[in-house]
């Protein structure tokens, strides 16, 4: 039977569900088997019921967006209705029942608990009564606020006295939430934080410096997680829609309510921005048309008092609206919207997983999940789960420190992404374009560069790559006049500073196809020594394991000799990145049942691929199922060492491999990761042109871990 963890909240608005699901990422993240139970739904805000239509956020993004199979929670109503019928007892029952039907499959159950809340004072009770019957140890979340040291020693030790019963479970550990969160103040989405009165909780609590709990996790308030879309500011405060736009995507990172003068007011319009304004201010709204126009994203437009421009004025922002501009309309006057506004409710929409994602990430990484494991006593799992896998390779990334070039410096995502992993350590990223033209459209993203991405101008260096690009093409033909003329292309820029190791690596595509960033590799990096063929491979983030899937993008039919290369390559590529190889040669029949040219080609690599690397557990030909499926593989393949084990799949060619790649991403909502290039002697990745912003950060961070295997694998 599983090991259960118990999270209770010390109050309202402690962020609860958040922390619950970053507490379920972040044991996954240390290879717990790690399961999610919600005994009872409750809706606390009156946001909570319009946004969710009912549905509970931590189940339905549990169950749309992992593995984790959870039963359906508790309506709180029918709860108290059972306890008001002396019926305690049959729903303590209840929830036992559910919990063991599937407990047993986890090494851990995080269970979320009740918020508590003064109109139903039996909340707290309900918490102890669960946690006990459960045999769960309790974790405690604490929004701190402006609770001075001895303060929240107080609130701490009260909350723990409900569980101190010797008969019910102990309290173990508190979680910190939303540290320097500042009363709300104004019409404002984005109040100025003020410092929090305690710097070192373990330090000045009395409960953390005697050892009587242990802080697992100080998180502090990040405005941008409480971000609502424009829809959804739409669907609580009831406003009219004039034009829908873009306001399923975009986000309100700050109000400004104006009715100053164009002078005064262009300094609010930043990325992000909703702007505030009586719908008879034509002004104000041509202003706001014309800076949409410029680029800089707003959030959009709320019209208040009911009214709108004139029919001329609609007319000249035409253009702006055609951008995604969302223009909204409330009857309520500038002051009432504004008070509505700075009242939104924090919680997250059901339909939000963007925000969730962003929530979850924000608060895994700084739980002590090593700390939480030992204290569990819980092994290892030997699979790789998806959040183990991006949190490895985030590790595994800022360990490496390298050079990444990326040709697209002016295009906004590829901007957005340099920004994101050196604000998180992944990569030192190269930016190639002009630095006014990058600045500009950052600024206009509403982003503030940091101050160790570089931007180089490739019109300023592309010259002196003119004398070696001849060099390393002479035997082409390469002419000095040729060479400059390809050099305008940024990718072959940025290839000659990877060959000439001036970077480490690079990541292109967004704009691209995959041929121009993948030729000039080619041509001027080439093959390392120990490849005979540049090949991909996807990292498939299945739901309780990550596998390899090689090669899906690069080789049309590869012979024998080339695919048995492929298998070699792409079990080291799985180990680089943490996963087991455990290679399986793919093919439409299993071990001597088939014959034909298709089944002896990946017969005779299997041959060659155990010859070369012995020490890999390599075996085929093997069909999918049997490779995958330890029952069918114990049927069709019951002497096989990788048969329903296989970590690494290789199909025979190209068009079996991208068919079944992307059957499993789109039929099973699979993500995957890249194609990542391999056999190339510096790295270079290509990217889908409809890459998300969190897409090309991964494949930076990929290259950034492969150039480290570069370097092991290069002689000193």
């Amino acid at each position: 039977m599983a090991k259960s963890l118990f999270v209770a909240a010390t109050a309202l608005n402690s962020g609860l569900t958040s922390v619950c699901l970053g507490l379920v990422q972040a044991l996954e993240r240390v290879g717990v088997k790690v399961g999610f139970y919600k005994p009872f739904s409750q809706s606390v805000h009156r946001a909570e019921s319009l946004h969710n239509a009912g549905r509970d956020l931590s189940v339905t993004y549990i169950r749309d967006h992992s593995h984790l199979e959870t039963p359906d929670p508790i309506p709180l109503k029918r709860a108290q209705q059972m306890l008001n019928r002396q019926q305690a007892d049959l729903l303590m029952e209840t929830v036992v029942g559910h919990f063991q039907h599937m407990a047993s499959r986890y090494d851990v159950v995080v269970i979320e608990g009740l918020v508590p809340d003064q109109a139903e004072a039996y909340t707290a009770r309900l918490n102890v009564e669960v946690a006990r019957n459960l045999g769960a140890e309790v974790i405690l979340v604490c929004a701190p606020g402006p609770r001075t040291a001895p303060e929240l020693d107080e609130a701490l030790e009260f909350a723990t006295r409900l569980f101190a019963d010797p008969k019910d479970p102990d309290v173990i550990a508190v979680i910190l939430n939303k540290i320097g969160e500042p009363a709300k103040a104004g019409p404002s989405l984005r109040p100025r934080p003020q410092p929090t009165p305690i710097r070192d909780p373990e330090k000045e609590c009395r409960v953390f410096r005697d050892g009587r709990l242990h802080l697992l996790a100080q998180i502090p308030w990040q405005p941008e997680l409480l971000a609502p879309r424009v829809s959804d500011v739409v669907r609580e405060l009831g406003v009219a829609v004039l034009s829908e736009g873009d306001m399923h995507a975009r986000r309100v990172q700050g109000v400004s309510v104006c009715a100053r003068t164009i002078g005064n007011m262009t300094g609010t319009l930043k990325a992000g921005t909703l702007m505030v304004t009586p719908g008879d201010r034509e002004d104000i709204i041509v202003t706001t048309a014309l800076a949409t126009l410029n680029g800089v994203p707003l959030a959009g437009i709320l019209l208040t008092g009911g009214l709108v421009p004139g029919e001329a004025v609609i007319e000249l922002c035409r253009r702006a609206l055609s951008t995604g501009l969302p223009v909204l309309r409330a009857q309520t006057n500038t002051y009432e919207t504004a008070h509505a506004l700075a009242n939104l409710s924090s919680g997250i929409p059901v339909d939000d997983p963007q925000r969730i994602e962003r929530a979850m990430e924000a608060i895994a990484p700084r739980i002590d999940a090593e700390w939480l494991r030992e204290h569990l006593k819980v092994e290892r799992q030997r699979k790789l789960s998806p959040a183990a896998f991006r949190y490895q390779l985030s590790e595994r990334a800022r360990a490496a420190n390298k050079r990444i070039v990326l040709p697209e410096g002016n295009e906004p995502r590829t901007i957005q992404a340099a920004t994101i992993c050196h604000q998180r350590g992944l990569a030192r990223c190269v930016l190639l374009g002009q630095h006014d033209e990058i600045r500009t459209l950052a600024s206009n993203l509403g982003l503030e560069l940091p101050e160790d991405l570089e931007i180089i101008d490739p019109a300023s260096v592309r010259q002196r790559y003119v004398e070696p690009m001849v060099a390393l093409r002479r035997h082409k033909g390469l002419t000095p006049q040729v060479a400059e003329a390809m050099l305008e292309d940024n990718v072959v820029v940025g290839t000659m500073m990877v060959a000439l190791d001036e970077a480490d690596g690079l990541v292109s595509g967004a704009v691209h196809t995959t041929a121009n960033t993948v030729r000039p590799a080619l041509q001027l990096i080439k093959t390392h020594d120990d490849a005979r063929i540049v090949s991909s491979v996807f990292f498939m983030l299945l739901p309780d394991q990550v596998v390899v899937y090689g090669d899906c993008a690069i080789n049309p039919d590869p012979d024998a000799e080339q695919l048995a290369d492929i298998a070699i390559q792409s079990a080291s590529s799985a180990e680089a990145f943490g996963i087991e190889p455990i290679v399986a040669m793919i093919s439409y029949s299993t071990g001597e049942s088939g014959t034909g040219q298709d089944v002896d080609k990946v017969r005779e690599a299997t041959r060659i691929a155990q010859a070369r690397r012995p020490d890999l557990p390599i075996d085929g030909p093997l069909q999918y199922d049997a490779a995958a499926i330890e029952s069918v593989a114990r049927a069709k393949a019951p002497d096989s060492k990788v048969a329903g084990r296989a970590t690494v799949f290789i199909f025979p060619d190209l068009n079996t491999g991208n068919t079944t790649y992307k059957a499993v991403q789109r039929s099973a909502r699979v993500v995957s990761v890249g194609p990542m290039l391999q056999g190339l002697r510096k790295p270079v990745n290509d990217l889908s042109r409809g890459a998300l912003v969190e897409d090309i950060v991964f494949t930076i961070a990929l290259t950034a871990v492969q150039a480290k295997q570069v370097e092991r694998r290069t002689p000193a």
